[in-house]
């Protein structure tokens, strides 16, 4: 079934992994990496730039010109471009992610509505954008999910106010349908979760009768959401759609067991990194096995998953680029899965965060993060790094 495109995946091929970087872009990416390493840029970074802004120092070109710039495509659409296209030279495409985030105000939820609809309607007819994405929070707010998920009754204002946030979730969804670009939702925090996964599964329901549009986000280092994939598909199979499922290991795990510890319910986190694999790459194995009913997207850093789904597609049969089956990874991290990958002949995109750069700092800062608590994460960058710049003589 199509496998002559069959390559033998190597994630050390550093050629290949760099191979879209020049030579003063990778030393760039070697000096940061060497920063976030140090656990200066993690620990003292964040209070230090917020700081240095609030007071108008000019930092915001240092951080533009930096971290910002390894991880982030620029502060609009338009300036995503030059990314979007060097991205695409590597076989690997773009998901636009307008990553401004925390806000309260009405106003500032219908800005956000209108720009997720603008990342829709860019990838609109351009292969280089083949999935679009966007967070709840980022069109309503926390509360008044939180206060959904409790299942409370709410008052008439907050009934009004819950029908817009439904109504901007709808118009982003239809619009994905129209223009036929994938969008995913994304995973928030357990105590809202409830209420996203709902309205994910009622925007499934509307829109992905014939094809695959509307994804919704599985974080696996919870311990009920093997379980959850697993019903999810019964209910398409029974109902008669694509069930979209983008999984992730996940992305509040301190959050969720301070919480839990503070307010005395049982942690929905796994006992351990084991348990989290474990049902990871059990919800792979799932996926593939029901590729025809489920879609999804592979959002991982970690080389064993990758591998272990490139081994299932394989062992089933199953095209490289079947469009059911995507890899992701974050803009910055992880070249060595991402372009390899695409050179085996998969489908990879990389997310691209943008915005301004103020209101991306949370974001930034928590790659930085990311980087260091993740076992190895920043030595296995630098490392590939350092090989590649060897291979050059640089």
């Amino acid at each position: 079934m199509g496998l002559s495109n069959k390559k033998s995946l190597n994630f050390d091929d550093t050629e290949v992994a760099f191979r879209n970087k020049t030579n003063a872009e990778l030393n760039s990416a070697y000096w940061l990496f060497k920063m976030i390493s140090s656990n200066f840029l993690t620990k003292v970074g964040p209070p230090v730039a917020n700081f240095f802004l609030s007071i108008g120092l000019p930092v915001k070109g240092i951080i533009k010109a930096t971290i910002f710039k390894h991880f982030c495509g620029g502060e609009t659409i338009a300036e995503c471009e030059q990314t979007i296209q060097q991205l695409h030279s590597g076989k690997v495409g773009t998901i636009l992610d307008y990553s401004v985030e925390g806000e309260e105000e009405e106003a500032v939820f219908d800005f956000t509505c209108e720009e997720i609809i603008r990342t829709i309607e860019r990838g609109a007819g351009d292969t280089r954008i083949p999935i679009t994405v966007f967070k709840v929070t980022g069109i309503g707010r926390f509360g008044l999910l939180e206060k959904l998920n409790l299942k409370q009754e709410l008052t008439s204002i907050e009934t009004a106010e819950f029908e817009k946030v439904a109504k901007r979730c709808e118009k982003i969804c239809r619009t994905a349908f129209e223009r036929n670009v994938p969008v995913m939702i994304d995973a928030e925090e357990s105590w809202i979760q409830d209420t996203i996964d709902g309205m994910a599964l009622n925007m499934m329901r509307l829109f992905n009768r014939k094809s695959i549009i509307v994804y919704n986000t599985y974080q696996m280092y919870r311990h009920d959401k093997l379980d959850s994939l697993k019903t999810d598909h019964l209910t398409a199979e029974n109902e008669g759609f694509i069930l979209g499922v983008k999984m992730v290991r996940g992305a509040y795990m301190e959050k969720e067991r301070k919480r839990a510890a503070e307010m005395g319910y049982p942690s929905p986190i796994q006992s351990g990194k084991d348990a989290s694999d474990r049902d990871y790459d059990d919800s792979l194995k799932y996926s593939v096995d029901h590729i025809e009913r489920i879609a999804f997207v592979c959002g991982t850093h970690n080389e064993q998953s990758c591998r272990l789904l490139a081994q299932l597609l394989d062992d089933r049969g199953i095209k490289h680029d079947h469009p059911h089956v995507y890899f992701a990874q974050l803009l910055g991290m992880s070249d060595n899965l991402s372009f390899n990958l695409s050179d085996a002949g998969y489908n990879v995109a990389k997310y691209v965060p943008y915005g301004p750069v103020k209101a991306v700092m949370p974001y930034l800062f928590r790659r930085a993060q990311e980087n260091t608590s993740i076992a190895g994460q920043t030595s296995r960058e630098l490392g590939l790094i350092i090989k590649e710049k060897k291979r050059r003589k640089l």
